[in-house]
């Protein structure tokens, strides 16, 4: 993305061109054009606040185990994903 950045404020400032022209060139929204030009920053990150839960977290452990078995078994013994499915939906 610095490059990007870079590349964006080359556009706008030493050349003079338009966001329109900047944003049909680089394929990027005109607010991140717009966000770069006005700030002066030379790179953005974004980091959550509050990492969300997975869904899966309470039955991660038994979905684990699940995978390694299945791994080892043949090919026509091993649980199909909508087996898997029903089972992990049983226990909750």
């Amino acid at each position: 993305m610095s490059g990007t950045i870079a590349r964006i404020r080359r556009e706008f400032f030493t050349r003079g061109r338009s966001i329109k022209d900047i944003v049909r060139d680089l394929h990027v929204s005109r607010n991140t054009v717009r966000k770069v030009i006005r700030s002066g920053a030379t790179a953005f990150a974004y980091e959550r606040e509050v990492q969300p839960l997975p869904k899966l977290g309470p039955w991660r452990d038994v979905l684990d185990r699940m995978l390694t078995t299945n791994a080892g078994r043949s090919a026509r013994e091993q649980l199909t994903p909508i087996r898997i499915y029903e089972v992990l939906r049983g226990l909750g």
